[in-house]
């Protein structure tokens, strides 16, 4: 096929398209440079309506108006338009995306209990203009233990019962022969008293160990592994690092550790939040 025929072929199919699409530009294809113009415009397309359908949540019953959006956009040249339109992208994704998600993560599950959009704007808006009432680093800080603050309030409404269980146990064992209590709350009895060096915090230790919740479930085991473990002693919980500091080399210990010196209320695969862990310790070595 001749070139010009060609060029004549993508015209006349380009104004079919553009009959089926009363929004669309016409194409004018008479140049080759028209030509991949028009074949750009096509390929840098692909994707764009699932996106703003799936992403941006424009309702299909508008996608005129969408239309209608792209070329004043296009046609917004000046510094001031530019910002405009940039403030209205911004927007869109704020008062959408952001906004939802940081909602759901803050209240996941209650559907009573929403963040005030009205005073989200207000905070969002005055930092941009730099005249907030805090520093965004203040905020951060203060929406992080809010934001755990409203979290552990919810676990602890799922998790009351179980968490009074997990109480319940610590004060019945503490009395219990053997059992030792340091000022943090741990719990621990030696099984085996090693007379070895004693590591620091930062020291490297090859341990043996297997934990179980006060119910006898097993969450994890280096001796199910047939494997010890090594890692350095201030790597791992709270609970584990202080009886680690306080245990000679070739001792075996058994640890009582409150949810403080856990996992609190997290989560953490089988272990719920705010369980207390009992975990058979064999300290072997001190790893260079």
């Amino acid at each position: 096929m001749k070139k010009g025929t060609a060029l004549m072929v993508l015209a006349a199919a380009a104004g079919l398209a553009s009959c089926g699409q009363s929004g669309a530009p016409k194409a004018n294809m008479k140049s080759d440079v028209d030509t991949l113009s028009y074949m750009v415009g096509v390929s840098n397309s692909q994707g764009l309506k699932d996106y703003v359908v799936g992403r941006l949540g424009v309702d299909t019953t508008y996608m005129a108006d969408f239309i209608k959006g792209i070329k004043e956009g296009m046609k917004s040249t000046s510094a001031k338009e530019k910002a405009y339109m940039a403030g209205m992208q911004i927007g869109q994704q704020v008062s959408g995306d952001m906004y939802d998600a940081i909602n759901n993560q803050l209240f996941a599950g209650d559907s009573t209990t929403t963040m005030s959009k009205e005073n989200f704007l207000a905070g969002f808006i005055a930092a941009v203009e730099e005249n907030s009432l805090v520093t965004p680093d203040s905020a951060s800080v203060y929406v992080r233990t809010k934001s755990e603050e409203i979290k552990t309030k919810a676990l602890e409404a799922k998790y009351g019962e179980y968490k009074k269980e997990n109480e319940e146990f610590l004060v019945n064992n503490k009395s219990k022969d053997g059992i030792k209590v340091t000022e943090s709350g741990l719990q621990y009895r030696i099984i085996k008293e090693g007379k070895g060096a004693i590591p620091t915090k930062d020291s490297r230790v090859k341990v043996h160990y297997k934990g179980t919740m006060i119910d006898g479930t097993e969450f994890d085991s280096s001796y199910e592994r047939k494997e010890p473990t090594t890692f350095r002693a201030d790597q791992v919980i709270k609970g584990w690092t202080e009886a680690l500091t306080m245990m000679p080399v070739g001792s075996k210990w058994e640890l009582y550790i409150p949810q403080e010196l856990g996992y609190g209320s997290r989560e953490a695969g089988k272990i719920k939040p705010f369980s207390t862990l009992i975990f058979e310790v064999e300290l072997i070595s001190i790893e260079k």
